[in-house]
């Protein structure tokens, strides 16, 4: 037997606002358009990142770890590391005096740390960077 909650607020028992809510990974959304539907789950952002040319973050979520390896060549450790290598990096660079290219460091990337590197021709250590990854998390 299915059964529905309709409601407009869910606060707490203690009445503050706040609320812990928990989905499973079968949640499903509907679209804009209410024709199809979406796995909740599987279309957040698992991992992000804004970090400098030290590979100091400066923001980030689900990041626990900076690694700066050398000139250009940055990794991340993950908090909750993702269920294995096939996950979705997106990665942008910039600088203040040209434009910077972002590109996974395959040899770097496992299930639980993001890597990347950043270039114009060569390697540039003067780039902020940002990270984000969609995935299966463990």
């Amino acid at each position: 037997m299915t059964s529905q909650l309709n409601v407009d607020t869910i606060v707490d028992k203690a009445g503050s606002g706040g609320s812990n809510v928990k989905m499973a990974n079968t949640s499903t959304y509907v679209s804009d358009g209410g024709a199809v539907t979406q796995n909740t789950v599987q279309g957040l952002c698992k991992a992000w990142l804004f970090a400098g040319s030290d590979a100091g973050l400066q923001d980030s979520f689900n990041i626990s770890t900076p690694t700066d390896h050398g000139t250009g060549d940055y990794s991340y450790t993950l908090t909750n590391p993702f269920s294995n290598d096939d996950y979705s990096l997106t990665a942008t660079a910039s600088s203040t005096d040209q434009r910077r290219n972002a590109t996974e460091n395959g040899a770097r990337s496992l299930a639980g740390t993001l890597a990347v590197e950043t270039s114009d021709a060569g390697s540039m250590d003067n780039t902020a960077h940002n990270i984000t990854a969609h995935g299966d998390l463990a």
